[in-house]
């Protein structure tokens, strides 16, 4: 039973209708993305209202460029946001899955079935989805695993070119710093209109050299990089107006002057400044064949500190001795200014391995989405190390609902029409990755629940081209444990979070006063998208 007949040709109570005003959000939200998953997906236009286009595939693209005002359908879209940032993909399957959870939930409390008891059943049964997916999860035998390509493949959209470029960068950087907590494998990722596509080790950043008589290239540089500006230490200008200040402003004029001294001794022939740079340390590291690249964005700063082996420091930190400032230099086999791109590329950094995925395309448009597309396949081949992998095409979800109902039978009371809308909510993306394909969903996913069960394998789906029940692993579809785990744990917060919702009331604006002649306390909110 659909949302759309719960609430129509029947009268509902009204302590129904928060929950129904909500789920009808999170089902139109759930419709904007729900045709672009599985390998027959389209893609989707976005138009703002200066006529600016963004054609895209990409879930969490769709929701945060989409004009939102519900406050229910933004809740979604920052759980996606949370997805987004965790694990870099799924936000499409946690999405679907939330409008599949929560219009399930309606049926069940139009049938009288109360909330708090969906509720639980609902923490039940994601909780042993989720247990289902960890148990079925393959690990991946390190980076040279020729598994994590069809990851990156699928994940990447069948970009075979995208795929290669991520997999050969995962393996420059290797599993350890893949492991790493802090380290996303898609933000080494670039895109330019009209370069090529190239993996190398090293690091861009996105600046040009801070005047043309600097060197345009130097071998075996050695980098310092300055978290901050490369000017004096300010003084107040009140202070200038004394003698004393004037005093202590020339005594920083004159120390700066012998730091700036200090760098080239050192011998420093690169220099990374987060902000701006004095015009008399320009002239002398200038004259000294120093490349400068100022305003340098953090980001960039720490990969190339990280890369070369090099110490941020701060300005005020210069005063030390020289034996003392080496200890924050780095050192690299290149450094280039690729004046076609109009950017600096540091080779072969004697710290960290680190590599830069550069993706190339014609047009803006094309190169922004190329830049998606390896984003989610650089996110999905880093969540695939780090958790395993399952087959893909919605078969574990169909596999782990079989799970849900073993559950479901051991539990007694209303709490089992919350285990059900699990199970269906598990069928949803295989039965819309058919439907994307333009199969009878129904159909499929009754041919699949049989053909698993007989055949006591989790990774039967439906071969997209030929509508036929195939096994998933044999056809490369396969995707990253943890991205499963991430769709499902969202998917089931969205769903509690909207059910929990009694009443929607408005705010009072900052400043108003109860009473006053045309105060909205009791008005209800504008819910239109």
């Amino acid at each position: 039973m659909s949302l759309k007949q719960v609430t129509s040709g029947s009268e509902v109570d009204e302590s129904l209708a928060a929950l129904l005003t909500n789920a009808s959000a999170v089902r139109a939200i759930a419709s904007a993305v729900e045709g672009t998953i599985g390998s027959k997906g389209l893609d989707t236009m976005l138009v703002d209202r200066f006529g600016e286009v963004v054609i895209t595939n990409d879930g969490i693209t769709i929701l945060t460029k989409m004009e939102v005002n519900h406050p229910a359908a933004r809740m979604v879209i920052n759980t996606a946001k949370a997805q987004e940032e965790e694990i870099g993909d799924g936000t499409t399957t946690a999405t679907i899955m939330a409008g599949a959870l929560l219009g399930e939930g309606v049926n069940q409390a139009v049938k009288g079935v109360p909330v708090t008891r969906i509720i639980e059943g609902v923490r039940v049964g994601i909780r042993r989805a989720i247990e289902g997916v960890k148990e079925k999860a393959r690990a991946v035998a390190g980076v040279d695993d020729e598994i994590l390509r069809q990851v990156a493949l699928v994940a990447g959209r069948d970009h075979a070119d995208i795929a290669d470029l991520v997999v050969k960068a995962a393996r420059m950087v290797g599993q350890a710093k893949l492991l790493e907590p802090g380290f996303k494998l898609s933000e080494t990722i670039s895109s330019r209109e009209g370069a090529e596509n190239e993996v190398f080790a090293g690091v861009i950043i996105n600046k040009e050299r801070q005047n043309n008589d600097m060197p345009a290239e130097i071998n075996n540089p050695i980098i310092m990089v300055v978290d901050d500006a490369l000017e004096p230490e300010e003084i107040e200008e009140e202070a200038l107006s004394t003698e004393a200040g004037f005093a202590r402003y020339m005594e920083l004029q004159a120390e700066f002057k012998e730091n700036v001294k200090k760098i080239i001794d050192l011998g420093v022939n690169l220099v990374l400044v987060d902000r701006g740079v004095d015009e008399s340390a320009e002239e002398a590291l200038t004259d000294a064949g120093v490349m400068i690249l100022a305003r340098v964005a953090n980001s960039e700063l720490r990969k190339a500190a990280e890369h070369t082996g090099a110490r941020m420091i701060k300005r005020t930190a210069l005063k030390k001795e020289a034996v003392e400032l080496e200890k924050y230099l780095g050192s690299a086999e290149r450094a280039y200014q690729n004046e076609k791109l109009e950017h600096v590329r540091i080779l072969g950094g004697k710290g960290k391995p680190m590599a830069t995925i550069l993706v190339g395309a014609a047009t803006e448009e094309v190169v922004g989405e190329r830049e998606r597309i390896a984003q989610d396949a650089a996110a999905s081949v880093q969540a695939a190390i780090k958790g395993g992998v399952v087959p893909g095409g919605g078969s574990i979800e169909l596999a782990v609902a079989r799970e849900v109902e073993k559950v479901r039978s051991t539990m007694r009371g209303m709490a089992v029409y919350g285990v059900d809308c699990v199970i269906e909510a598990l069928k949803k993306p295989l039965s819309q990755i058919v439907a994307n394909a333009g199969f009878n969903p129904l159909e499929k996913v009754g041919d699949v629940m049989a053909a698993q069960m007989e055949k006591g394998c989790d990774a039967l789906a439906i071969d997209c081209d030929s509508g036929e029940v195939a096994d998933m692993y044999q056809l490369g579809v396969v995707d990253p444990a943890l991205v499963k785990t991430h769709a499902l744990k969202a998917a089931g917060e969205i769903a509690e979070a909207i059910l929990r919702i009694d009443t929607i009331i408005k705010k009072k604006d900052e400043g108003e006063t109860p009473g006053k002649e045309g105060h909205p306390a009791a008005q209800q909110p504008e819910l239109d998208f």
